[in-house]
Parts: C-alpha cells; structure tokens; sequence
C-alpha cells in the first residue's frame, strides 16, 4: 500500500482553504439566507475533507476500508494517525456532515454557529495531526 503524498497534501491544502474561508464569513449574522448557506456549505465541504483525507491514509497506509464516514476517526486513531482527544472530539461529525448533505431536516442556524465555534479548530488540529503523521513516514521508493 502506499499513500499517494502529493494528493493527500493537495486534500489537506482544500480543507486548510475551506477552514480559511470559513473563518472570514464566520463572525457574519445568519440572518441573511445566502450566508447561512455559505456557512452551511463550507462545514459541509470542510467535513467531507476530512472523510476523504481519512480514506486515504486508512486504504493507503493501512489497507483498511472503513465501513462509513463516522468509523474514519477511529481507524485513524486506532493507527496512531490522530490521537484519542481528537477522535472524541471528531465523533459527530459524520451525523453532521450527513445532515448538510441530505438535508434530513432543516438544519438550524444555531447548530451551523456550533459547529463554526467548535469545529473549525477541530479539523484544523486534524489537518495538523495527518500533517505531522505524513512527515514521518519513509520516503516513497521507486
């Protein structure tokens, strides 16, 4: 198995970009519709991220295929990928990430402001915990 380094790193700068943007558009009110959307967007593609960058590592590394997005943080975890704080802290997030994608409800703005004041620093310490796990892996051979 071998991680394919150059697009793990282009996930990780897509999630790093995400979370940039979603910094800036935060402190706005959601009161106004297309920026509750916006919102509502970016937490979804910034969770999405990190389901994908978690099935590159785990198939990559590890030859392990998780069974759905919320087994992700566990399996990394369970490789010493992301510690145990972060995986707690990740659980949820797939709920969350299927909520925005599905639309199972409507989702209320004082969830979307939740998850802007908590997750976002969230995946941005996952973005660093794969960071720092790909440093120290042995170079590619070939």
């Amino acid at each position: 198995m071998v991680v394919r380094r150059e697009v793990l790193r282009e996930r990780l700068a897509g999630l790093r970009e995400a979370l940039s943007r979603l910094i800036a558009i935060r402190s706005h009110p959601l009161d106004d519709a297309a920026m509750e959307w916006a919102l509502e967007r970016g937490l979804q593609v910034a969770a999405q991220s990190l389901f994908d960058i978690g099935n590159l590592v785990l198939a990559g590394a590890f030859g392990d295929r998780p069974a759905d997005y919320a087994s992700i943080p566990v399996a990394l975890c369970r490789h010493r990928v992301i510690g145990d704080g972060l995986e707690a802290k990740l659980r949820g997030l797939a709920g969350f990430r299927n909520l925005l994608v599905h639309d199972y409800a409507r989702v209320d703005p004082e969830r979307v402001r939740e998850a802007l004041a908590s997750r976002l620093e969230d995946l941005a310490e996952f973005a660093d915990a794969v960071e720092t796990w790909l440093d120290r892996q042995p170079p590619e051979s070939g």
